[in-house]
């Protein structure tokens, strides 16, 4: 059975609906809650009630679909939900969900009574290869992302995989632009082996690199004082890029498809100011257009752009954060950035 220990608790990839049933047996809450969204419920939570419908002490919360949840409104409603339930401090929450799911019900787990238990089982690609694995939790608010948010250790992650083939490819697409992000930072045969396979399914070898490589930086920096900030490349430009697109756009960028057009634009900061090569500005470059739709950045979104990442909580003393790559496979981290780099960064994607 293959195991990753993340700090204190196993990330299960084999049989992990049975360790799941075992995890509930052993540890002998007083209740527990499944927190879900309307999706999940229909896809996912089946196969899941299968199992655990031998247990009689847990109840379903379920909330809408999407981004708009993620915000406190939708927190106090899950918070008096749980008061409704009974909910004590011998409780567990049951995170099953893409990463709006793994971030809110962590960060509701994390403060209910001053925390209280939760764990994860990641319904798509992008909450198993990130939101799920490393301790964050978060909320939006006034269309930030992840503003208001705390460092939590679930109990627990159960990766199920049979939970992807319920993804349409746009989904496998968002939570690819991780995996991709993971090989660049960290491992550049990572990234030359996903270019080499088919990415419609990642295969479960792929994933399970790519959360390696997540779970070995988290365990040297927990809370993001140095190296773990190597997982913010891409995220700078393209968390602005995505908070834009969720306030002004019918259709919403994925997160993926924002964290790809973050990555070129990082990608070409890193190539003037920290020597990333041309070529491997070209690769990064023609593998993120060739996977991702283009996104229309005109001159005129750029001051609402530059504005959204002023309040970037990734900021240091008000001035801009990035992270760069010197090669593919190495990072450099706090990198100031001026407003001038930023909308030349901007320009240089808009161009493609």
């Amino acid at each position: 059975m293959e195991i990753i220990q993340s700090n204190n608790y196993p990330i299960y990839f084999d049989n992990s609906i049975v360790e799941l049933v075992n995890f509930i047996k052993q540890s002998g809450y007083s209740r527990f809650f499944i927190f879900t969204d309307e999706n999940t419920g229909k896809y996912c939570l089946p196969v899941v009630k299968e199992k655990i419908d031998q247990f009689d002490n847990y109840d379903i919360i379920e909330i809408n679909a999407g981004e708009e949840s993620k915000n406190i409104d939708f927190c106090i409603g899950v918070w008096k939900m749980l008061i409704d339930f009974g909910a004590d401090r011998n409780s567990l929450i049951i995170n099953l969900g893409g990463g709006v799911i793994s971030d809110m019900g962590g960060f509701v787990a994390s403060t209910y009574k001053r925390g209280i238990d939760f764990v994860h089982i990641p319904t798509t690609l992008l909450s198993q290869v990130d939101a799920s694995v490393g301790g964050k939790t978060g909320i939006d608010i006034e269309g930030i992302k992840n503003i208001v948010g705390t460092f939590a250790q679930p109990k627990a992650v159960f990766m199920i995989n049979e939970f992807l083939k319920t993804l349409p490819p746009r989904q496998i697409l968002s939570g690819l632009a991780e995996l991709l992000k993971h090989g660049l930072i960290a491992d550049a045969q990572l990234w030359a082996d996903l270019k080499q396979n088919d990415l419609t399914q990642p295969s479960p070898e792929l994933i399970h690199r790519s959360v390696k490589i997540k779970n070995k930086i988290v365990l040297e920096d927990p809370t993001e004082k140095n190296i773990r900030k190597a997982l913010n490349f891409g995220h700078t430009i393209g968390h602005a890029v995505e908070t834009y697109s969720l306030l002004n756009d019918q259709v919403p960028l994925s997160h993926g498809e924002a964290i790809a057009i973050g990555m070129i634009c990082e990608a070409w900061l890193s190539n003037k100011n920290a020597d990333l090569p041309d070529a491997d500005l070209q690769d990064i470059t023609a593998t993120l257009t060739t996977l991702y739709p283009k996104y229309q950045l005109h001159e005129n979104n750029f001051d609402a752009l530059f504005k959204i990442m002023q309040m970037d909580k990734k900021n240091l003393n008000g001035k801009i954060n990035c992270t760069f790559l010197t090669r593919i496979g190495q990072f450099s981290i706090d990198n100031i950035c001026t407003e001038e780099e930023l909308y030349n960064s901007l320009r240089y994607y808009a161009a493609l």
